[in-house]
């Protein structure tokens, strides 16, 4: 009997300490956990922008300064992919930014921001895998059409392969190898980068609901 006394006044012990908080306490204690969560987010974002920057600037010199033409217009097109990138990636720090900067947490906010975030890892690994075999196509055409002499790399690969057949499977193997290896970087990466924290802030809305 004395073990059921004792749980008996721990829930009532509990149950006091819950109500003797108002809505305001517990919606700060809320906001301080969606604070840091939402940082968390924009701080993905701005690292992502800022190689994605990178990424522009060493795309745009290549384009540039390139000696081989179709060199240039492959790195001139992956310039411009890249600057719409950081400008996408840009609208949704500002959009982040404007949502979760409330004084409180309003769950409607938060769940706009979840559903952004979510369908932004959606896109962009579909976005991601589609332009694989997107690169290696455009790739390959614009070396077909360069009417330059033989380069350097197509001279090395003449020392390990003596016929065609051979080229074309290994290119095969390494477009498979080079497609699965991302798929499973690329599921990482949005993991790290977005995935843990959208299921914080699902936690934060349940516990808002709740209340």
């Amino acid at each position: 009997m004395e073990l059921d006394e004792l749980k008996d006044q721990l829930k009532n012990k509990l149950a006091a300490d819950h109500s003797g908080r108002s809505d305001s306490d517990i919606a700060a204690l809320l906001n301080k956990r969606t604070v840091s969560v939402v940082g968390k987010i924009k701080k993905s974002l701005r690292i992502e922008i800022l190689f994605g920057s990178v990424f522009v600037l060493l795309f745009a010199l290549f384009g540039i300064f390139s000696g081989n033409h179709a060199l240039s217009v492959y790195f001139s097109v992956f310039t411009i992919v890249c600057a719409a990138c950081v400008l996408l990636l840009t609208y949704l720090l500002l959009r982040t930014a404007r949502l979760g900067g409330t004084a409180l947490p309003v769950k409607s906010n938060l769940q706009t921001i979840v559903k952004i975030i979510e369908e932004y890892m959606k896109r962009v690994f579909q976005f991601t895998m589609a332009m694989i075999p997107v690169c290696f196509i455009f790739s390959f055409v614009l070396g077909y059409l360069d009417s330059k002499p033989p380069t350097q790399a197509e001279k090395f690969s003449n020392v390990f392969f003596t016929k065609r057949w051979e080229v074309n499977v290994f290119l095969v193997v390494y477009v498979i190898g080079f497609t699965i290896g991302m798929y499973y970087f690329s599921k990482w990466f949005l993991r790290k980068m977005y995935g843990k924290y959208v299921a914080q802030l699902k936690e934060c809305i349940n516990e808002l609901s709740e209340e």
